[in-house]
């Protein structure tokens, strides 16, 4: 029986409190902490069981140092924004708890996706004895450990991965962002990367695409972009010629796309505005529906999953594990989108991993380092089923 602080409460800090509070025999107490504490008490009440709240602003490290010694929590759930990362970390050190995330550390000023910033803590976790635990949302995180099972269960070798995300969902805006639009914008608007023969080959935003056929969707268009959890996929699976990640988006949301970037709204460097200094995507950021706030009307699925081509028993073989969430029963059970739905539960079973002592370490890990039968078997129970087909 643990006690958890949960920073974050937007749409996935939402789904890790409702999915924390359902399994109290690890969960044992549950605090809330955000900048926005009516944030914190809307959750709060629509949970049974009782959790606390509190205030806390997750750029500054002291404040997060008082709040983290007067909860004194056996983990640190972080599900604020990937700015503020590095400052949750300093503060785990600060006061000996343990961490976890769901997204990579990038800079406020630059669109720039590395984990080297947060790998570089490796040796002052271990100093301590702390484990801090990387990208445990879906993707990154649960495709990582799809990987890892694949390589576990079906493979020898495991040559060429294709990260699938599609979302089919319809919230009945002409434009709207899923997770925060400031980092959806930005990473959507960056220059693809993939992975062939060792090296990482640069490509124009959204300028490759093809159709998928995606199970219980059907056809869609998805775009070749850079995603974090390729680069501790090459890191960490032996062997590896070819890493991508695609994803999926309607020509409605493309268009919008364009003329923001063409009228200079995607901006993220400051520009002068009637005397005042702004930076026009957090403008545009405060503009766009609350993407927590699209959850009771929307309508379809997900499909997010890898597929997986290399050899076993000497033989190639071709192999697709995937997940489908439907964006309405998200809502009935806990009054979540999809997107967010399968950001949470995944940190939620990361947490617990970590709390029970299943995964354990020394330093700073990715989700794919440790054994994922435990993981995979938790993911079903809580509300991700998963399907795997051999295509071969």
């Amino acid at each position: 029986m643990s006690k958890v602080l949960i920073i974050g409460a937007g749409g996935v800090g939402g789904v890790v409190t409702h999915k924390c509070a359902q399994v109290p025999e690890v969960f044992s107490e549950i605090v809330l902490a955000s900048r926005t504490l009516e944030k914190c008490e809307k959750i709060k009440s629509q949970i049974s069981r009782p959790i606390e709240t509190a205030q806390v602003d997750a750029d500054n490290t002291a404040e997060l140092v008082q709040l983290i010694r007067k909860v004194a929590p056996d983990l640190i759930i972080n599900v604020a924004l990937p700015y503020q990362d590095l400052s949750i970390m300093d503060a785990c050190l600060e006061t000996g708890v343990d961490y976890m995330d769901t997204a990579n550390y990038e800079p406020r000023d630059e669109a720039k996706f590395c984990y080297k910033w947060q790998w570089d803590y490796h040796d002052r976790f271990k100093e301590k004895g702390l484990m801090a635990l990387l990208g445990c949302g879906f993707d990154p995180g649960v495709t990582n450990i799809f990987c890892a099972h694949a390589l576990k269960n079906h493979f020898d070798e495991i040559h060429t991965v294709d990260i699938m995300d599609c979302n089919a969902g319809e919230h009945g805006h002409p434009f709207a962002t899923n997770f925060n639009p400031e980092i959806n914008i930005r990473e959507v608007s960056a220059r693809g990367k993939y992975y062939e023969n060792g090296r990482w080959i640069e490509t124009d935003p959204l300028s490759i695409h093809r159709t998928f056929d995606f199970p219980e969707i059907g056809p869609r268009e998805m775009y070749l972009m850079y995603h974090e959890e390729m680069e501790s996929l090459v890191k960490n699976i032996p062997g590896i010629k070819r890493m991508r990640f695609w994803m999926t988006f309607s020509q409605e949301y493309l268009t919008h796309l364009r003329v923001l970037e063409n009228v200079g709204m995607t901006r993220i460097d400051p520009v002068q505005f009637q005397g005042c200094e702004i930076v026009p995507l957090q403008f545009l950021k405060a503009l766009l529906p609350e993407p927590s706030s699209l959850a009771q009307n929307y309508k379809g699925k997900t499909n997010i999953g890898c597929m997986i081509e290399g050899l076993k028993n000497g033989k190639p073989r071709k192999y697709y594990i995937y997940n489908v969430c439907d964006h309405a029963e998200c809502y009935r059970e806990i009054q979540a989108q999809a997107i967010s739905y399968t950001t949470g539960v995944p940190a939620m079973i990361g947490a617990m991993m970590m709390l029970t002592h299943t995964w354990r370490g020394k330093g700073v890990f990715n989700v794919e380092e440790f054994d994922p039968t435990p993981f995979m078997e938790k993911l079903g129970q809580y509300g991700l089923p998963w399907t795997e087909k051999f295509l071969d």
